[in-house]
């Protein structure tokens, strides 16, 4: 009879033994991701590193000819929490974003539905709107946007003066009323992330039986009832996860708000961004400009880890 005195399984060391080298499969993952680990690096966290460094200095105007800057330690920002303007920027930000993507979503998941409602016919030809509207550069898209709400010749201020409802708006300039250039920014916005929340939810609402539905009619649920009992918890990992996206894309905006109002009238729409841009490179205060996009970056890291971590989980119950 012969007894074994050491585990003899591929993998295993034997007690009190070092443990044996990673095998060249095992390297091989880190192998073939390392290429974009490095790209990620140098296109992300180089310039955060320097993003970081400009804001201890006092780089401004004179600094970008003669190379000449000093170091000002924390200065930059014990003057930015300091300064009422920042912390009236980072109200704006957090209204504003909150106003986006309770509309974005609300509006995406009313499509969604309906999506599940039309015919095939009509449905094809709804969704490839959607991914034209979607697929439109934000530039591209601002500057029509400007166009239909130009004071003299624009044409939704035509079509609203048509209405009777709301008076002569022909020559009313959007851009120079705080509240009016917020609403017309929100709907340029909200316009451009619906596509893509309505399309996500319409793909999970497909994903749901049939039967649970058909069931909970059969036992007298009504249309609300049935979306509150059966599909709302389903589709609650989605709904989360294009909400958690729409927060960190809409508190980092800038093209639309800068193209449409560029952050006026006075200082009424700047939001983060816009203030970090203006700071930086109108007033050319790049050190302050750094301090100010390095707090932002900063809450959408904090933002973005949730994203990631319900990522992660939504991965383990699959």
């Amino acid at each position: 009879m012969s007894l074994l005195t050491k585990d003899s399984r591929p993998g295993l060391a034997a007690p009190g033994t070092a443990p044996a080298a990673p095998r060249a499969g095992q390297r091989a993952p880190w192998l073939m991701v390392s290429p974009s680990l490095v790209v990620i690096g140098v296109v992300t966290l180089v310039p955060i590193v320097l993003l970081a460094f400009v804001s201890f200095t006092d780089y401004d105007q004179r600094s970008l000819f003669t190379g000449v800057f000093g170091w000002t330690g924390v200065d930059q920002y014990t003057q930015l929490f300091q300064d009422s303007a920042f912390w009236s920027a980072t109200a704006r930000t957090f209204l504003f974003t909150a106003a986006l993507v309770v509309g974005s979503v609300l509006i995406g998941a009313f499509f969604a539905y309906l999506l599940t409602r039309l015919g095939t016919a009509v449905r094809t030809v709804f969704t490839v709107s959607l991914v034209l509207a979607w697929a439109m550069p934000t530039v591209a898209s601002s500057v029509v946007w400007n166009w239909l709400f130009q004071p003299g010749y624009g044409v939704a201020n035509w079509i609203l003066t048509k209405l009777h409802v709301f008076g002569d708006l022909t020559n009313t300039d959007w851009a120079n009323d705080k509240w009016l250039a917020f609403l017309v920014i929100w709907l340029l916005i909200v316009w451009q992330a619906v596509p893509f929340i309505a399309l996500t939810l319409y793909a999970a609402l497909t994903q749901i039986p049939g039967e649970l539905t058909e069931a909970a009619r059969i036992d007298g649920a009504g249309e609300w009832r049935t979306w509150w009992s059966i599909t709302m918890p389903i589709l609650k990992p989605t709904f989360l996860l294009v909400t958690i996206l729409s927060v960190i894309w809409d508190f980092n905006v800038f093209n639309q708000i800068w193209l449409v109002s560029g952050g006026g009238p006075g200082d009424s729409t700047s939001t983060l961004g816009v203030y970090a841009y203006k700071t930086a490179f109108v007033g050319f205060h790049v050190g302050q400009g750094a301090a100010i996009a390095l707090v932002t970056t900063a809450l959408l890291a904090a933002v973005s880890w949730l994203y990631v971590r319900q990522l992660v989980r939504s991965g383990e119950s699959l």
